[in-house]
């Protein structure tokens, strides 16, 4: 069989197959437990953020089998937000440890009230099937004097998909 010819491109590194590219001394992320926060850039109003965690993994403690979880977040800050990159980071830490899917969730409720301090967060976890049951667990809490605005009416328009 013919030899296969590679054409060099003036000014490119050769290309190398991914077994011979070594691994950066530090990865460029990794799992962690701290959640960074920065000032709520509006903090005279109301407003709510919505977190979407598609992917989240942890493993059963029983089993030692992965459970997988959807997280759907929204949390009305007060004087702190959480930064984006380490809730990611956060939820990757939880990757390789054993826990029952009301604890995670608590868990994860009480880590960022600790961090945050918010008006008022909900955490829903939509657990997948294992075994043909499906889990959902939703965890709420509120400051003690926060009272949400009354909702003003609108009319009907045009389906927002939230």
């Amino acid at each position: 069989m013919p030899r296969e010819t590679v054409r060099k491109i003036p000014g490119t590194l050769p290309r190398r197959s991914p077994r011979e590219r070594p691994a950066p001394p530090v990865p460029p992320s990794a799992p962690s437990k701290e959640l960074q926060v920065f000032a709520n850039p509006a903090p005279e109003r109301d407003y709510v953020i919505r977190f979407d965690v598609p992917e989240f993994t942890c493993l059963c403690p029983l089993t030692g089998q992965p459970d997988y979880a959807h997280f759907a977040i929204e949390i009305v800050p007060d004087r702190l937000c959480v930064e984006l990159k380490s809730l990611k980071m956060y939820f990757w830490s939880f990757r390789d440890e054993g826990a029952f899917h009301e604890k995670v969730t608590n868990t994860i409720c009480s880590d960022l009230v600790q961090a945050i301090a918010p008006r008022f967060v909900r955490i829903h976890a939509d657990w997948h099937v294992r075994g043909g049951i499906r889990t959902c667990v939703t965890v709420e809490q509120r400051k003690k004097d926060w009272v949400p605005a009354v909702p003003v009416p609108l009319p009907a328009g045009p389906a927002v998909a939230l």
